[in-house]
């Protein structure tokens, strides 16, 4: 993973609010570096792992709902760029076109397939994918559809510094976020305004306090809340 010189950054992030938290991981490219080795190589041996329960929950999909079996999302992650994040399908086909980007709970577009793996976590196996390509990483910011990273303030803006990841400090804490947002006339509105702020703090200061420590850390504390 390597961190761009400050002036080949994208220009939307060559900010004053963003550029502490460049200096802290100028700091840490040894780190950066070693963060990539790890996820390829852990990514490798976790797709060959998981292959035989991915290959189940795969035809589970398929007999119990239309559509495909991996849902495809355009998000944001390290310098702003655009990627599609792969998923196990929970939702009836085209989910996003009649409801929000983010899901509440009881949500009617959940199939009965879908609820089983949404609350296990098993849905986001695919992104393993994903960290293999380079687009994510096992732990970083969770990556933001479009619509939303449009609403991000400037300081928002240094969690791009980093590839997005699977797991977070903010996706533990808000792991009941689709509770939160139930009884929300407006959900997009809510998330935008009170939701993704308190989120971005948590991520902010991960960058701040950035070690492969704490990634495993949280890691464990993820692998802990689901279990």
């Amino acid at each position: 993973m390597r961190l761009k010189k400050w002036e080949d950054l994208p220009e939307f992030m060559r900010v004053d609010e963003v550029k502490p938290y460049y200096l802290i991981l100028e700091k840490k490219k040894f780190s950066l570096v070693f963060k990539r080795v790890f996820d390829i190589i852990m990514s490798v041996i976790l797709i060959v792992l998981f292959s035989p329960i991915m290959l189940l929950i795969s035809l589970l999909i398929k007999f119990d709902s239309k559509g495909p079996i991996i849902y495809k999302q355009v998000r944001i992650t390290q310098y702003g760029r655009r990627f599609k994040v792969y998923k196990f399908r929970t939702m009836v086909n085209d989910a996003d076109k009649i409801g929000a980007y983010v899901t509440t709970q009881n949500d009617s577009r959940i199939t009965r397939v879908g609820k089983r793996i949404r609350d296990s976590r098993l849905d986001e196996f695919p992104q393993l994918f994903n960290v293999l390509k380079g687009d994510m990483s096992f732990v970083g910011t969770r990556p933001e559809a479009v619509k939303y990273f449009e609403h991000y303030t400037d300081e928002m803006k240094a969690t791009l510094l980093i590839p997005a990841g699977i797991t977070s400090m903010a996706s533990i804490m808000f792991k009941d976020e689709a509770t939160i947002l139930s009884n929300e006339a407006d959900v997009d509105k809510t998330y935008i305004e009170k939701v993704l702020p308190q989120k971005m703090e948590y991520n902010l200061r991960s960058i701040e306090e950035f070690s492969l420590w704490k990634d495993l850390k949280t890691a464990v504390m993820t692998l802990g809340v689901v279990v």
